[in-house]
């Protein structure tokens, strides 16, 4: 075997006609022969370039729609033959199969054609047999063929063939062989996903995921920590859709939080009102809603002002100039929103390390979808959380009715909590958290340390009381003893959101009840682990 293998003969069948043309008359000039396909032959030849039709190499026509052209052994011996085999080339000779040292591949847009809503059959049509039977021909046989997927990738092979006398590398085609196993391997778990879906298998025998590579970030969550961020290929507004307007790289954690930071902001309706979220490690350290997105942001960080330092906040509305100043009056990571200003970003423009994205949108709270995670051996995989409360959906289980004022309190307290690591509480007044205790083995302690942090707040801003008096709780699951119930009667609370559901829920009432505050039962917890 030869390391640096001539380019003679390609055949290129492409989708995206993306740098079509250039490629192909790159090729040309070093005198490389074009086989080709259908509407790629089509387009070369309008270009002025010459072509070969794959059909007239193999004697049969393009049939059946397009479904059956490239499914030939002319084609498939020309990618596969070991050109230091002499049994593999005498076959070629006899049969009158001419090798093929180049194959350029993208598939039909079957990802794309998922992604706009398509009928079923047009995502059936959009299934690619001839492309992914080519390419892993191609990249099984590297050892003498390149195969290229990418339109990214027409550059790196050009520059190739220039460093190399026309010639390319074992080391190139090894790596592009990796790319294209990789662009099936992936393509071929979009099918499968997708077929789940349309037929209501849920727990498919197996599941496959794929990502393209939209970062390698300097480190993971550690220095120590090598890392990458990979892209879906989803339309979800947020992070990965996102556009950075300004500031250095989004790191790990930075990205990690920023997409909590969105996520929790969008569960809040801009027709109803700007909102604000502040994450810290993953965490919301302040969430308030406001007559103005300032006005939010400015409730959102009074609910705990140390722990905005550093942070990343979003919002569910545009970014104006008045929030924008307010914003840079502390370090702050990043801020995400639909859109910004061009007064807001002129503001942000001196403040050269922080980051502002916008998006477009916001992601659908109730929209369904996969969340997975690693775990040794294996993965878990479940539905996203998209569990909604609406306030018919309660049930008071105390004396005290709860009024107006504490239901849409509650109900806000509880929207936050399902973004809160569990165990979660969230004491709210007035839409707009002051206080919140996550993360902790025992609720009774989540409860205190959202006492404590209103507490240590309300020193700060010089009022006489911590704001979690009068307040309304979230607790994402269960109290399963009344101590939890009691410490937040002790923190001021005047009513709470809980689940339901634990054996002692009677205790729990009964405490309640004692303590005169108002209860409701979701019949539904937020665990978030």
């Amino acid at each position: 075997m030869t390391d640096r293998i001539p380019l003679k003969r390609a055949l290129i069948s492409v989708s995206d006609k993306t740098g079509l043309i250039d490629f192909a008359r790159a090729l040309s000039a070093r005198g490389v022969e074009i086989l080709s396909t259908g509407g790629t032959a089509k387009a070369l030849r309008e270009a002025g370039l010459s072509v070969v039709d794959v059909a007239d190499v193999t004697g049969f026509p393009e049939m059946m729609d397009g479904r059956v052209k490239t499914l030939h052994p002319v084609v498939h011996g020309g990618l596969l033959a070991l050109r230091d085999n002499e049994e593999h080339m005498a076959a070629a000779r006899s049969h009158r199969i001419g090798m093929i040292d180049l194959l350029v591949v993208n598939l039909y847009p079957f990802e794309a054609t998922v992604a706009k809503g398509a009928a079923h059959d047009d995502c059936i049509e959009n299934i690619d047999i001839g492309g992914p039977a080519m390419i892993r021909a191609a990249a099984k046989n590297h050892a003498f063929v390149t195969v290229v997927v990418d339109v990214e990738d027409y550059a790196a092979v050009l520059a190739e063939l220039d460093a190399n006398d026309d010639r390319t590398s074992l080391a190139f085609r090894q790596r592009q062989a990796q790319i294209a196993y990789a662009r099936t391997a992936a393509y071929d778990a979009a099918v499968s996903t997708w077929m789940a879906g349309a037929i209501g298998e849920e727990t498919p025998r197996r599941r496959s995921f794929s990502g393209q590579l939209a970062q390698s970030l300097r480190y993971g969550e550690n220095p120590h920590q090598s890392a990458a961020f990979y892209k879906d290929g989803s339309d979800r507004p947020g992070v990965a859709t996102a556009r950075q307007w300004q500031g250095k790289e989004l790191s790990y954690n930075n990205i990690n939080d920023t997409d909590a930071a969105f996520e929790l902001v969008a569960e809040f309706d801009p027709a109803q009102g700007p909102a604000v979220a502040i994450i810290k490690h993953a965490n919301p350290c302040g969430v308030a809603r406001g007559d103005s997105a300032v006005d939010a942001y400015r409730r959102a960080f009074d609910c705990d002002r140390t722990s905005a330092f550093g942070g990343i906040i979003a919002l569910n509305t545009t970014l104006d100039a008045e929030t924008a100043q307010a914003i840079t009056e502390i370090f702050t990571e990043v801020v995400i929103a639909p859109d910004a200003s061009d007064e807001a970003k002129e503001i942000f423009a001196a403040k050269k390390n922080l980051r502002l994205l916008t998006t477009g949108g916001l992601p659908d709270p109730a929209a369904p979808g996969l969340a997975f995670r690693q775990v040794a051996g294996g993965f878990l995989v479940q539905g996203r959380d998209n569990g909604r409360i609406l306030p018919a959906d309660l049930k008071v289980v105390t004396k005290r009715q709860p009024t107006d004022q504490e239901l849409a309190d509650l109900l806000f307290a509880w929207t936050v909590a399902k973004h809160v690591k569990s165990n979660a509480i969230v004491y709210a007044r007035d839409l707009a958290t002051v206080g919140i205790g996550a993360g902790q083995m025992s609720r009774v302690d989540s409860t205190r340390i959202g006492k404590r942090k209103s507490e240590d707040m309300a020193e700060a801003l010089g009022l006489a009381q911590a704001l979690t008096i009068g307040s309304s709780v979230a607790s994402d699951a269960f109290f399963p003893f009344a101590d939890g119930v009691e410490a937040l009667a002790a923190a001021g609370a005047r009513a709470v959101i809980q689940p339901g559901g634990s054996m002692r829920d009677a205790e729990v009432i009964e405490a309640a009840d004692r303590l005169g505050l108002a209860m409701v039962f979701t019949g539904q917890r937020h665990f978030r682990h």
